[in-house]
């Protein structure tokens, strides 16, 4: 007989336990079985959903890497997904959104506000030669990123050529490279105006988050009319709309102008770290509290909704 799980967390263990403890707390406040699929489970795990001896009816994967077909968690994503499980979020949707290359465009199409950007094959990386009004609208220096990349990793803030492509892809090899206009906050109050906006099931958290040091605060009732900052829901609601995802964070900056730009469009498994924790990068303590009991309620409308 098979043993259901109501939810399942992937997990590489690699913050502090307070996030997986608040999930814990609220599946077993809701009477939902739990089990946390960390690194030392993942292959047993895997193999036992193969042979149908265990199940699961909504998956929250906190950790997969979209660009690694066969990594461990990639494929017990995948085999959840085609099993009939709910995934937040389901690998297609996630994959699309994450991948920049992809969403750039789209998002260009809707009206989104995005940075000049060009894509770029890394098989060019050597050859490429952008077209002087490219080079024009990208200013100098201008940005580099892998299309999936993560964590910062081959990203260049200092670019000045095409050539320093291989700087990144030196650094994260990936199939495909976004060359981006840079986008400098303006000082809004004592912090640069840039922001991490989460999204979880229709439920946003605004955070400051200062780019230069990687601090958080969270942005209060009285900043958010003091500054006019509504547009940083309204930005990260239309692109779960656009996305169909259910789980995300987006970073978003103001320029001296005033103008709003997305920077970085879609982070999927978001690394949740305290800031109890890790007072110089973690996410304050009350955003990932809530961030936990939405996701957890949210799992259950999706099984309520499966029955």
């Amino acid at each position: 007989m098979a043993r259901i799980y109501d939810l399942v967390m992937t997990h590489k263990l690699d913050a502090d336990d307070f996030f997986i403890h608040r999930v814990q707390q609220h599946c077993a406040e809701r009477g939902l079985n739990f089990f946390l699929i960390e690194p030392l489970w993942i292959e047993a795990f895997r193999i036992y959903y193969e042979l149908g001896e265990v199940s699961a009816r909504v998956l929250l994967n906190m950790h997969s890497e979209h660009h690694e077909p066969d990594e461990a968690y990639h494929r017990l994503v995948r085999l959840a997904h085609e099993r009939g499980t709910r995934v937040i979020d389901s690998p297609d949707a996630a994959l699309a959104a994450f991948d920049k290359g992809r969403l750039h465009p789209r998002l260009v199409e809707v009206g989104l506000p995005v940075p000049y950007s060009v894509v770029v094959e890394q098989a060019a990386a050597g050859t490429f030669r952008l077209a002087d009004a490219q080079r024009t609208a990208l200013g100098n220096p201008f940005v580099i990123k892998p299309c999936l990349g993560y964590g910062r990793k081959g990203v260049l803030l200092d670019a000045t050529s095409e050539k320093d492509m291989l700087r990144s892809v030196a650094a994260w090899p990936n199939s495909h490279y976004l060359l981006q206009r840079r986008v400098v906050p303006r000082p809004l109050g004592a912090d640069p105006a840039y922001f991490r906006v989460y999204y979880v099931f229709g439920t946003t958290w605004c955070c400051w988050w200062n780019c230069y040091t990687d601090r958080y605060r969270v942005v209060s009732v009285a900043e958010m009319e003091k500054f006019q900052l509504a547009r940083l829901t309204e930005l990260v609601r239309r692109i779960a709309e656009l996305t169909r995802m259910n789980f995300f964070s987006s970073e978003i900056a103001q320029t001296e102008e005033g103008d709003y730009v997305l920077i970085d469009y879609v982070n999927d498994q978001c690394h949740l770290v305290t800031q109890s924790a890790d007072p110089r990068i973690g996410v304050p303590d009350v955003v990932v509290a809530g961030i936990a009991l939405r996701l957890v309620e949210g799992a259950q409308e999706l099984i309520a909704r499966a029955r």
